[in-house]
């Protein structure tokens, strides 16, 4: 004890823990923390709003992390805080997802005092074996880095360290805090500077001897493509994209994980690469040209339509945010913003050779208004609803794969969940990434949030919906109705009862949910003619709150590019060898 009073009489400006975590939240952009109360985080919640943060309050930890996860998409990084065991084990699978796809989550776990700890006493939501790192040690595998809070000499620098991996790495990172941490006191003086998030630069012989190899083959191609992924998105290079792009005017595509990282109005975009689902100019493009430049890949099998890319190594520079690829060199340690950068620069435009990329023709819309809505129709329809600045979330099945087709007004973003594939992650994302752009620009200049969630999807975290209308969120959900797993009965099993679901009053929920007319309004449409007059409404586009909307679709209709990565995935999951 004598020590511990030692070590706070000299500290300059002694500060609570608690206040001090939090106050480097908000230091690092984050508003709004996602979570649970339990009895081990109590005291620590009761230190949000001096920071000037506002805590969300979610239906369940599972559904907490996936809000999070759409927040920090938006803002840029998002926290969570649980409880000990129960709480925080609820979490995994959200913070699973985000370790997968590189998004960057603080993970802040209350847990029992370091004196329990060190007892080893049988508290409630342990196992009862006196290991209080165990759920720790599960995280370990999920997170870039673990911080223990167990010595108040170490936290500030503890927790400094952690937020600046939390961001530069672009994954989530775990906090283990003790309830008897909470109000020791240490260094407030640390708060006068912010955590340099600045990434680190390259060693310069080492960068730039890529730069010139990369350049050597740019000028010398033919028929050079720029293909862009999620993690240029994740590891913040778009704006050294664009400027190559704008600098090269070099034909530009995507790929799904990478939808939207590219401006669809741009006249150098090409649209959506993913191998065979592609459209036949695009495929055709990419795969016939003699050097692709890749940003930010993530070849997972749904983001390649099941592994179909025809791309050789030999015609490829892959750029990564820890190491480049060059045909079949490679550079570890060699981070792509710092090459990207120095190739604008350095390019010489003379020598580049750029082809005109792809016409996007917009397929004719002439709708019989008596018939049902079918994916095709739907997802080159929806494009004209859609609005400049909008934020477009689709959830895994059907719409993930529909909205590859959709031409996307400037200044959308999209966000999906292609690698990870949680089905329900689109629900508690949507409620993330609505309130993000509520603590950007305020509730009157808040970007509209679009989500498109399919019906089996919507049962696993529709809580969630509770929590929209709760913060006055300004949400457009489509629920696509479609009696079950689309996407699962593609891969097998069309007519299994285990793909089927029970089929609920989609359009009551909102009322179930504490929505009043002014808050929340639905919806149902069953025809082209129904979608079209609710599109046109002026209301239904301009009112505040939730618009809820069952949207009724053929069972067995499906998406092509669903079709072709679904039959490439039921092929692998009968290999034998």
């Amino acid at each position: 004890m004598a020590g511990s009073d030692i070590r706070t009489n000299n500290l300059k400006k002694p500060v609570d823990v608690a206040e001090y975590l939090f106050t480097r939240l908000y230091q690092i952009g984050i508003r709004s923390v996602h979570g649970l109360p339990g009895d081990f985080n109590l005291v620590a919640l009761d230190y949000l709003p001096k920071a000037g943060l506002k805590w969300v309050g979610n239906c369940n930890e599972l559904n907490a992390a996936y809000a999070a996860d759409g927040y920090a998409r938006i803002k840029g990084i998002g926290a969570i805080v649980t409880t000990f065991g129960v709480g925080e084990l609820s979490a995994v699978n959200g913070i699973a997802g985000a370790y997968s796809e590189h998004v960057p989550i603080v993970h802040i776990v209350g847990c029992p005092s370091t004196i329990s700890q060190r007892s080893g006493l049988l508290l409630h939501h342990t196992l009862g074996n006196g290991n209080f790192n165990a759920f720790a040690d599960m995280s370990a595998s999920i997170s870039c880095a673990v911080a223990k809070l167990n010595d108040p000499a170490e936290i500030a620098a503890q927790i400094d360290h952690t937020l600046r991996e939390c961001y530069l790495r672009s994954r989530p990172v775990y906090i283990m805090f003790p309830t008897d941490m909470v109000e020791k006191k240490v260094e407030g003086a640390r708060l006068e500077t912010e955590i340099d998030l600045t990434e680190p630069p390259n060693d310069p012989d080492r960068e730039d001897y890529v730069v010139d190899v990369v350049l050597k083959y740019l000028h010398a191609a033919k028929k050079p493509v720029v293909l862009v992924d999620a993690c240029a998105i994740r590891h913040r290079v778009l704006g050294e994209v664009h400027d190559f792009i704008e600098k090269t005017k070099l034909p530009v595509f995507v790929t799904p994980m990478g939808k939207s990282a590219i401006n669809e109005t741009h006249p150098n975009y090409g649209g959506v690469y993913a191998g065979t689902a592609s459209a036949p100019a695009v495929k055709e493009m990419v795969e016939g040209s003699d050097l692709v430049i890749s940003i930010g890949a993530l070849k997972s099998d749904f983001n390649t339509a099941g592994f179909s890319y025809r791309l050789s190594q030999l015609t490829s520079i892959d750029l990564h945010s820890d190491h480049c690829i060059v045909r079949y060199s490679e550079y570890p340690g060699v981070r792509m913003k710092g090459v990207l950068r120095k190739v604008v620069d350095r390019l010489d435009v003379a020598q580049i050779t750029a082809q005109p990329a792809p016409k996007w023709e917009s397929p004719p819309v002439t709708p019989d208004l008596d018939a049902v809505i079918q994916q095709e129709f739907f997802w080159s329809r929806i494009d004209r609803f859609l609005r400049e600045g909008d934020i477009v979330i689709t959830e895994t099945g059907t719409a993930n794969f529909g909205v590859w087709e959709t031409r996307f007004p400037a200044e959308v973003t999209a966000l999906n969940q292609t690698f990870w594939g949680s089905i329900g992650w689109a629900v508690g994302a949507c409620q993330g990434a609505a309130l993000a752009t509520q603590d950007i620009a305020g509730p009157e200049k808040a970007r509209r949030t679009i989500l498109f969630e399919g019906d089996g999807s919507l049962q696993l975290t529709v809580q969630e919906i509770s929590t929209m209308i709760r913060h006055k969120l300004d949400i457009i959900l489509f629920v696509i109705c479609n009696d079950g797993y689309t996407i699962e009965r593609y891969i097998h099993g069309m007519d299994a009862g285990y793909n089927d679901i029970v089929e609920w009053r989609y359009k009551d929920l909102p009322a179930v949910f504490g929505g009043t007319e002014e808050t929340a309004k639905s919806y149902a449409v069953r025809t082209r003619g129904e979608l079209e007059k609710l599109l046109a409404d002026k209301d239904f586009n301009e009112r505040k709150g939730l618009r809820f909307v069952e949207l009724y679709m053929p069972r067995e209709d499906a998406p092509k590019s669903l079709m072709l990565t679904a039959e490439a995935s039921a092929r692998r999951n009968a290999m034998t060898e």
